[in-house]
């Protein structure tokens, strides 16, 4: 079903204006990066594209400004955190509003995201008087062992178009709390939100007295984003984005001796076991593969069911999928908004169709919606594909609501199924044997970074870290102890006994 008719690119606009005047952001004109809505898939806004020029000098500002944040005691730089969090809350509909605008999320899961980074700003506050160390037991009398940690340096943020703001958060909030300043390029796909949310954090940097350069903003293309791959200034690059943008980015910033946490491709997995509540599975499934259009990372792409209740299982999940509501992202029915472009929707067409040569049955969706009325957006169907096997395309991630659906006979195979993918990001088990669930979180179960029980792949808290392992790229963002990334540990070796002992009772004068 389609939900109401689409507003207008001008009623966009003016929109997107009005939110962005209250947040106090006046919308530069310029040329080199067009702001646009998939909502209509036409443009908003001309903007002016960062130059090189641009990129040395916010990475010289605020390498400067790291010398002088690194020596506030870590208390104080809360302060600056729990000030941005507390303007992600007086301006928490209209950052949703930007949100919908540039990404065509749904209302639900737009403000869903801004109290994502209010939540990752609470918890950055507390961090910023949590920042532990230890004391190491020495071997040798009169001594003592600890570990500290300092700042690291400048952060170089590049975010991606499907969580425009969230995981710039996550990144910001800690590494300011640990120090560290940031420079963030986020995809030129969505450039209002960011200039929104760098707004407020230089609002709350000149209200608590913080340096007007912890946090930079660069809007472009992967050209800037090379800048601060390449720049040694830079001591670690947070990225999120595809498997191939992380072959690349991985090793140039290696390369260089410096850090990456990179945040890559996703190709996750439901097992449904023959015990699983199927009233829970369903719900589950549904907002896991077709939530955010299928544009999330750990969007659910592979749903691997027990032979015996397969039949079952599907005819359900195709009937909630015939009443799900495509349309206007703002209208609050609507469950499935458009797909970030109509080259999104090309690559899913194209995933579909080598599955269909490779052997699979489209049973549900894939049609196309609302093109008479908005022929640049792409509106479709979420999809469901049944399977005979993990073939190829089954095996890559695109970035679109795709389902697969394959079978198993015993849980060794279905954990095979499931590891059998280069990519690991996020899991699940839809099961009530108790046995089952906890081997499935066992070393012999599921390889992702994450792996949930009774809950679908989607929808992380930000008290966990969030990664992943394989071709995801193995860093950790967001809550649990991921804040060791942004820092630098020293091992500290402290002599209070008055003569010299050395270690392994080595004997030199």
């Amino acid at each position: 079903m389609t939900s109401t008719a689409l507003p207008t690119t001008e009623d966009l606009r003016a929109r997107a204006r009005t939110s962005l005047q209250r947040i106090g952001v006046t919308v530069p004109e310029g040329t080199g990066l067009q702001s646009r809505t998939p909502i209509t898939g036409e443009n908003l806004f001309g903007l002016t594209a960062a130059t090189d020029a641009d990129a040395e000098e916010a990475v010289a500002a605020t390498r400067e400004a790291f010398l002088a944040w690194r020596t506030t005691p870590a208390p104080r730089r809360g302060e600056l955190v729990r000030r941005l969090g507390e303007l992600l809350r007086e301006h928490k509909s209209d950052l949703a509003d930007l949100i919908t605008i540039e990404a065509g999320k749904i209302r639900s899961e737009a403000l869903g995201e801004v109290q994502e980074m209010i939540d990752i700003c609470d918890f950055a506050v507390g961090l910023s008087r949590q920042l532990y160390g230890r004391t190491i037991a020495s071997e040798r009398p009169g001594h003592r062992l600890a570990e500290t940690w300092h700042p690291l340096g400048v952060v170089g943020v590049i975010s991606a178009f499907n969580f425009p703001a969230a995981v710039w958060s996550w990144n910001t909030a800690v590494a300011l709390a640990c120090g560290d300043t940031v420079i963030w390029k986020p995809s030129e796909l969505t450039p209002l939100i960011s200039l929104a949310c760098e707004r407020l954090l230089a609002q709350g940097a000149e209200e608590v007295g913080a340096p007007r350069d912890v946090h930079r903003l660069l809007l472009g293309d992967r050209v800037i984003g090379e800048k601060l791959v390449d720049d040694p200034r830079v001591a670690l690059v947070s990225a999120t984005g595809s498997t191939r943008m992380g072959r690349e980015v991985g090793p140039r910033v290696a390369a260089r001796f410096g850090r990456s946490l990179l945040e890559l491709g996703g190709n996750n997995a439901a097992v449904v076991a023959p015990s699983a509540d199927l009233d829970l599975a369903v719900q589950g499934i549904v907002f896991a593969a077709a939530g955010t259009a299928g544009q999330r990372c750990t969007t659910l792409r592979r749903l691997i069911v027990h032979r015996d209740i397969a039949d079952t299982l599907v005819a359900r999940l195709t009937a909630a999928y015939a009443q799900l509501p495509i349309g206007d992202p703002f209208d609050e029915g609507t469950l499935v908004g458009p797909l970030i472009s109509t080259t999104a929707l090309d690559a899913m067409r194209d995933a579909v169709a080598r599955a269909q040569a490779q052997g699979g049955k489209v049973l549900a969706g894939g049609n196309r919606r609302l093109a008479d009325s908005a022929p640049r957006a792409a509106y479709v169907e979420p999809v469901i594909v049944r399977v005979d096997e993990q073939t190829d395309v089954v095996r890559e991630e695109t970035f679109a609501p795709i389902l697969y659906v394959l079978t198993y006979d015993t849980f060794e195979e279905a954990i095979a199924l499931h590891n059998d993918v280069p990519q690991g990001l996020s899991s699940s088990i839809f099961t009530r044997d108790q046995q089952e669930a906890e081997r499935f979180l066992s070393a012999e179960g599921s390889d992702c970074g994450i792996a949930n029980v009774n809950i679908g792949t989607s929808g992380a808290e930000i008290g966990g870290a969030f990664g992943g392992e394989k071709e995801t790229g193995g860093g950790r963002e967001s809550g649990s102890d991921a804040w060791r990334a942004y820092m630098r540990p020293a091992t500290n070796t402290i002599n209070y006994s008055g003569r010299l002992a050395l270690a392994q009772n080595v004997s030199f004068l």
